[in-house]
């Protein structure tokens, strides 16, 4: 049993070196919540992947921290935890908040890995030292910039590049990178910024993409059911797949044929394995998406990819891709060869820098986490 003694809270905010737009905003600061757990003589460290505001998901910063706070803390302390493969069963009276869920699994799963001296990715059953990398460049001011971005990241050695479209920029930004990258693995998220029976959406077929994200509503599963048989691009679900419930879903109908796991959408790693197995037991590719991690977050993602049905390059790149400074060392360093190494140290394999987490949190709040008789 896992015997817990403390959680505690950590608001950051951390600067972007560049502005990420996308069809529904643009971030310039990162405002991350950080969760730690304390037992055994031993820590674990989580990051929740949500947003200050509700616009990937209705899910904020603020909202995440009261959850955590009122809900699930009172569940911890009462619980009686094997591994945190029982998390999930614990807080299942809580309807929705996924990524805080995932925020706090993550916390336990490090903790737990460090006491039993095993690295994550090992623990869950991963099979490859490096994963392949991938990077995501959002909209862009002008097609000039966006070139020299993609040209930025193709001379560092990422073997995969996704951009972010929407309509009014999309076909005549993909001829564009086309012409001056014709070789390069190639990917388009769209964010669900179009509607059904856009002529658009057929035409992204001409570009040899390696898919078509979430081009419909968060919600929607029948109308990309119904544009997977119309276009040749293998079509790709991100918003769509809250949880293995809604992965099943998706598969049954048809609506995908490739996956995009965010373990903190889908509420934890827990979940985000079950739907991999899912997928993997249907031939169905799957790849892990990046939602502006620290080195924290970055960590769990690499552990994730790790597991043999992440066929495709994913959006977790290097440390510096994102941060001036992160919060978390040794730093994610891309390899000649278009990778992530995985770290061998125990848990996630990083540590994060707390006396710099101390500083600049705001707000902070500690908990115990022993039951009150």
């Amino acid at each position: 049993m896992i015997s817990l003694e403390a959680l505690e809270l950590f608001v950051v905010e951390l600067v972007l070196k560049h502005p990420f737009r996308t069809s529904f905003g643009e971030e310039r600061k990162r405002k991350v919540l950080l969760v730690k757990v304390i037992g055994e003589k031993a820590v674990g460290w989580g990051e929740c992947v949500a947003s200050s505001g509700p616009w990937y998901s209705y899910e904020t910063v603020d909202t995440a921290f009261h959850v955590i706070r009122d809900f699930i803390t009172p569940l911890l302390r009462e619980a009686r935890l094997e591994t945190p493969r029982d998390f999930p069963a614990l807080v299942s009276p809580i309807r929705g908040h996924p990524m805080a869920k995932a925020a706090v699994e993550a916390a336990l799963w490090d903790l737990y890995c460090r006491i039993k001296g095993v690295p994550l990715w090992r623990e869950i059953g991963g099979v490859r030292e490096e994963v392949t990398s991938g990077v995501s460049i959002g909209i862009q001011a002008s097609v000039p910039e966006l070139l020299e971005r993609v040209r930025g990241f193709v001379e560092q050695g990422y073997p995969r590049v996704k951009l972010k479209v929407k309509p009014g920029w999309d076909i005549a930004v993909l001829e564009a990178v086309r012409r001056e990258f014709p070789e390069i693995k190639l990917q388009v998220d769209a964010n669900c910024a179009y509607r059904p029976g856009d002529p658009v959406l057929k035409e992204f077929d001409r570009f040899d993409l390696l898919l078509l994200e979430q081009p419909f509503h968060y919600e929607d599963l029948l109308e990309h059911a119904r544009l997977a048989r119309e276009i040749s691009t293998r079509l790709c679900l991100d918003e769509s797949i809250g949880s293995p419930y809604r992965a099943r879903e998706a598969l049954e109908l048809g609506a995908c044929s490739v996956i995009n796991i965010k373990q903190g959408r889908v509420g934890g790693l827990t979940a985000a394995m079950e739907i991999h197995d899912l997928a993997r037991e249907r031939g169905i590719p799957v790849w892990c998406g990046g939602m502006l991690e620290t080195g924290v977050g970055r960590a769990l993602n690499v552990a994730l990819a790790t597991l043999p049905n992440f066929a495709l390059p994913n959006d977790i790149s290097a440390t510096d891709r994102y941060f001036h400074e992160d919060i978390a060392y040794p730093p994610f360093l891309l390899t000649p060869r278009g990778t992530i190494p995985v770290p061998p140290g125990p848990g996630i394999g990083v540590e994060v820098d707390e006396e710099r987490v101390r500083r600049a949190a705001a707000p902070h709040l500690s908990i115990p986490l022993t039951p009150v008789r």
